[in-house]
């Protein structure tokens, strides 16, 4: 993936795109290569993200690898001293705060792989992702395949009625749709 290594120097790397469409998968590709280059890795995902384990971080087909929940990103940041290469999947569940702690972090020489959606349900650019894109050395747009006809996919379909931005899921209440086939769903706060 990258022609061109830094030497002596931190980036950071974002992998982004729908809902199914390998972000995970590709953000544990890099990790273990990192760990066959026997580099020191950690990695994080939001606590909130409970969808498959709780200390992994696992893709829709079940591939695993072992992972930090926190609630902040001050946690990141916190216990990321000693790593090298810093994984962190589903980036759009936390805070902007996160931009800056990407910063710091390549700022002192490590390597920093982020995760997550870039656009919410309804089509909107999904924060902190779009800001993470505009300070990243290298970029990665993933794809899907849109369940109703086939094309490329890069549009999450909510199927609940649910208006909050933030509803954790997955195939029970999400699919891919491409630009055609994507539609924002009349939708209701959830009280709960």
């Amino acid at each position: 993936m990258l022609s061109i290594v830094p030497k002596g120097n931190g980036w950071i790397e974002v992998i982004c795109g729908s809902m199914f469409s390998g972000k995970t998968e590709e953000l544990i590709r890099r990790v273990k290569r990192a760990q066959i280059a026997k580099l020191k890795v950690i990695i994080f995902k939001p606590k909130i993200d409970t969808r498959y384990s709780s200390n992994h971080i696992v893709t829709h087909d079940a591939q695993r690898i072992s992972s930090v929940p926190v609630e902040s990103v001050t946690e990141i940041l916190e216990q990321s001293q000693n790593a090298d290469v810093v994984g962190i999947d589903e980036a759009q569940f936390f805070d902007t705060e996160l931009v800056d702690v990407c910063q710091q972090l390549a700022n002192s020489g490590k390597r920093v792989l982020v995760a997550g959606l870039d656009q919410d349900y309804q089509g909107h650019p999904f924060e902190p992702i779009p800001q993470l894109l505009a300070i990243a050395e290298y970029i990665t747009k993933t794809l899907a395949i849109c369940v109703k006809c086939g094309n490329p996919a890069n549009r999450t379909q909510r199927l609940s009625k649910n208006a909050n931005r933030v509803v954790v899921g997955a195939q029970d209440i999400y699919e891919a749709r491409c630009r055609k086939c994507h539609t924002i769903p009349v939708a209701k706060p959830d009280n709960s």
